[in-house]
């Protein structure tokens, strides 16, 4: 069957099985969320692509529950279909009085496709709304909720730009997090009808690359994923959070802390321990140079971990066990990832002729081929110390194996963990950026003689967010701590290269005054615009560590009890 033809949708395409299938889905969905209270008076929705796999995501037709109507009393002849860019394919039948004429609902804008304000109606402007989650996040159904919980957690503090909330199980029930990960949701401000939220909400996605969710103060929030179960598991996980961190406020305990301490007011971030910016000295020591700093993000090797450690103990590990983890674990899920991302790198290297790389056989040739060319790839990638994530992943799986059999020890130098707990009772929170992976980072703190670290730091960077010595990298992990400004930020590390690229990641921003905020919005003001500088930046000199250059012109300390 023709799903579009001369670009028309066919008629037996809308009558299709799957149409009504995401239909009855809807209605089925609503009534359950109305049981929850996220759509009751009438408000909420929920919208989901219909699944087909003949057709292209970007193509595929959308389902929406109508606005105003009772969403537990609907049924699939209810919803509307639309077409990928927002027009109406197909409506609901008005019902007799007392029932309301059916509409598109007013959030439809934030899920559809991008308007332009001069040539789109109001209510195409509302389609408009939900579709900034289809057209930036390629979304395959969102979810608007307007749970109590999502009203009452942007209530707790009206300055709050962000939700934030970390060492909860329930955070693994959102896309690309962990138990040991900070979950950041932005906030926006709400506004009178809900297709004007279009813009702000377009800026906090752009704003927060890795965010499946935007929340709208006062009034809810807008939930997405790839399919409907994903988007609805997200849901159920970010009101569990909400929730949680209302009760644990109720108690007067911390819910963005990973031991939920006391709470210490703070003005700009939903959930911080931190109501001012903590002074950090820093330099040789007896120096009085000071700065203003609410997080610190460390580097591993040669800053809170020997060199010798990693080279000496973790690599050799990990080069003499290539072969023999890959044989016990080859046709797991896990395993079967590792050696994807290696073969595409090595694809890569082959063309650009890296030294070392070695083609690697198809599967049909046989496991012990395609191990054999596995390991003589992994012993040259680990020989040139290469950053690269295919490399770094399977290290860690190798590693964690490792630590599980007591084969490995953390290794931190012996000022670390005092320094660590001493920031974290200041209210400091505390990141680690390394080229190793998340889960190798968590290994070393985790299972070190002085016990468990973890519970001390706030998150982990790899180069998921860009190589160490890349200014962008630096960019992105400001952007995701979301300080006011980078300077806020002190980064310690002890590579001089690591250090120019944190302390160039300036940016712009637009600085207006509130009494001209809506003559700015209407275009109508003039933008004043201000640089600010990079990261702080301490550089770490420890035994074992490379020389610096002469007059490098950064601050250096030799332990973490100078900071």
């Amino acid at each position: 069957m023709a799903a579009v033809v001369n670009g028309v949708t066919s008629q037996a395409y809308l009558e299709s099985k799957a149409v009504k299938e995401t239909r009855a889905l809807i209605s089925e969905l609503c009534r359950q969320f109305y049981t929850l209270g996220w759509v009751s008076g009438t408000g909420g929705s929920i919208t989901i692509k219909v699944h087909d796999d003949s057709i292209p995501k970007p193509q595929q037709l959308i389902l929406m529950s109508p606005s105003g109507v009772q969403k537990e009393r609907m049924v699939p002849e209810d919803m509307y279909v639309l077409s990928p860019n927002g027009a109406i394919l197909s409506a609901p039948s008005p019902k007799p009085y007392p029932h309301k004429p059916p509409k598109c609902s007013d959030c439809g804008p934030l899920f559809m496709k991008k308007a332009k304000r001069r040539l789109i109606s109001w209510e195409k402007r509302a389609r408009n709304l939900k579709g900034k989650a289809y057209e930036m996040r390629d979304a395959g159904a969102v979810i608007h909720s307007h749970g109590i919980e999502t009203c009452l957690v942007t209530m707790l503090n009206p300055h709050a730009k962000e939700f934030r909330i970390t060492h909860m199980e329930m955070i693994k029930g959102i896309k690309g997090h962990g138990y040991y990960d900070e979950l950041v949701v932005p906030i926006i401000e709400n506004t009178a009808y809900e297709y004007e939220l279009t813009e702000s909400l377009a800026k906090a996605i752009e704003a927060y690359p890795k965010t499946t969710a935007v929340l709208v103060r006062n009034h809810g929030i807008y939930v997405w994923g790839d399919s409907w179960i994903s988007a609805k598991t997200q849901a159920e996980c970010y009101h569990y959070l909400f929730d949680a961190a209302i009760k644990l406020n109720q108690l007067g305990l911390d819910w963005s802390t990973p031991n939920h301490g006391q709470i210490q007011n703070v003005k700009g971030v939903l959930g911080s321990s931190v109501n001012r910016n903590v002074s950090v000295k820093a330099g040789a020591a007896g120096s009085n140079n000071e700065f203003e700093q609410r997080c610190i993000v460390l580097d591993i090797e040669g800053t809170t971990t020997p060199i010798s450690f990693v080279t000496d103990v973790l690599f050799p590990f990990a080069r003499d066990n290539v072969a023999r983890h890959l044989s016990a674990t080859y046709d797991t899920a896990e395993s079967k990832e590792d050696i994807e991302l290696l073969r595409s790198q090595v694809q890569d290297d082959l063309k650009k002729g890296v030294s070392g790389a070695v083609p690697i056989p198809a599967d049909d040739a046989g496991k012990d081929e395609v191990i054999a060319a596995l390991v003589a790839n992994v012993e040259a990638m680990i020989k040139a110390d290469r950053k690269i994530t295919a490399l770094k992943q399977l290290q860690g799986h190798i590693w964690r194996t490792g630590f599980e059999n007591n084969e490995l020890e953390g290794v931190v130098f012996e000022d670390v963990p005092e320094a660590l707990a001493r920031w974290h009772g200041s209210g400091i929170k505390v990141y680690i950026y390394s080229s190793g992976s998340r889960l190798a980072q968590r290994l070393i703190f985790g299972n070190t003689k002085y016990g468990d670290l973890r519970q001390f730091l706030s998150g982990f960077f790899d180069t998921a967010v860009g190589n160490k010595r890349e200014t962008r990298s630096y960019v992105e992990i400001t952007q995701s701590l979301g300080v006011d400004k980078p300077s806020e930020i002190l980064f310690v590390t002890d590579v001089f290269q690591e250090a120019v690229a944190a302390k160039a990641a300036a940016r712009t921003v637009v600085l207006f005054s509130p009494v001209l905020e809506t003559s700015l919005l209407l275009g109508g003001a003039q933008r004043n615009l201000t640089r600010l500088s990079g990261l702080e930046v301490i550089v770490s000199v420890r035994p074992g560590n490379g020389p610096l250059p002469d007059n490098h012109g950064f601050k250096t300390i030799n332990s973490f009890l100078e900071i």
